[in-house]
Order: structure tokens, then sequence, then C-alpha cells
């Protein structure tokens, strides 16, 4: 009897630490939010194509932080072709409702392949860029500018150092 009072105890001891960090687990994923980007160009024998999912956690509502991915593909016809893989860190701030400002640092694996009688040769190096940004929030929607503090206009993928943009999370 005294060992089956011991066992009852532990097994309401295990399930009651299972429920509570259960409740904790979906606690914390209640305040992640999803979003990111996705591009699509062409014309004229170009093509580019974009992946950019992110993930927010939101420590409360003025601040957030989180990560995102990157996956580009750009090709030229009869000229390039581009593979841009890569990832970066997301930290927001909203000082009052309808303004969002965002840091990000992001690095990039480019990968170019020539295919033109220039001789052109093939690149393949990192990117790095720091994104400082400012934009207007409606809901789960944010618009607005975003500066490269560390653009290079021989290496960077964006073709300024000012980029706008559009952020979704949900």
């Amino acid at each position: 009897m005294q060992t089956r009072k011991k066992l009852l105890i532990i097994f309401l001891l295990l399930s009651s630490l299972t429920f509570s960090q259960m409740k904790n687990s979906n606690l914390f994923w209640e305040d992640v939010h999803f979003g990111g980007g996705i591009g699509l160009s062409f014309g004229d024998g170009f093509f580019s194509g974009t992946l950019a999912p992110s993930a927010i956690y939101e420590f409360n509502h003025q601040f957030g932080l989180g990560i995102g991915l990157n996956a580009t593909f750009n090709s030229l016809k009869n000229t390039y072709k581009s593979t841009i893989l890569g990832g970066s860190i997301i930290g927001l701030y909203n000082p009052i409702t309808d303004l969002q400002l965002s840091a990000e640092l992001e690095n990039v694996n480019v990968s170019r392949v020539y295919n033109t009688p220039l001789n052109l040769k093939n690149d393949h190096y990192w990117s790095p860029a720091l994104l400082i940004g400012a934009g207007y929030r409606n809901g789960p929607v944010t618009m607005g500018i975003r500066y490269d503090i560390l653009y290079d206009a021989s290496k960077s993928i964006y073709a300024d150092p000012w980029s706008p943009f559009v952020r979704f999370y949900f």
C-alpha cells in the first residue's frame, strides 16, 4: 500500500510538471509571430525568385527579436546564374503603436556563375549587411525604408544602400 501511494504521488508530480511545461511552452509560442517575404521578377530572359521566411518572438508590445532565412535564385539567359543563401537576426522596437524601428544583421553566401564571352570570373563570397529601418505599422503589416550601414557596391546583393520594405507577421 505504501508503494502505491508513493507511485501515485510521483505520477501526480510528474503529470503536474509535464502539464506545467506544456502550458509554459504554449505561452512561448503564443508570442512567436511568423512572416517574411516572397519575391518574383522576370522579363526578357531574366528571372529572380526569393523566399525569405522569418519568425519573431515578441517580448512585449514594444520589443521583438527573431531570425530570418533568405534563399534567392537569379538568372540572365546566356549571361549568369546566381544563388544567394543566408540568414539574419532581426530586432524590432515599437516606441509607439504606429512606428516600428528595426535593426537586422544579415549574412548571405553569394555564388555567381558567368556564361559569357567576356571571361568574367565566377564569384563565391559572403556578403554581410547591417540594415537599420523605420516603418509605419498597421496591425500585422509594416511598410518602411531601411539603410544598409555595411553597403559595398561591388559585393552587396542590394542595388542601393536604401531599400523599401513591407513586413508581414501573423
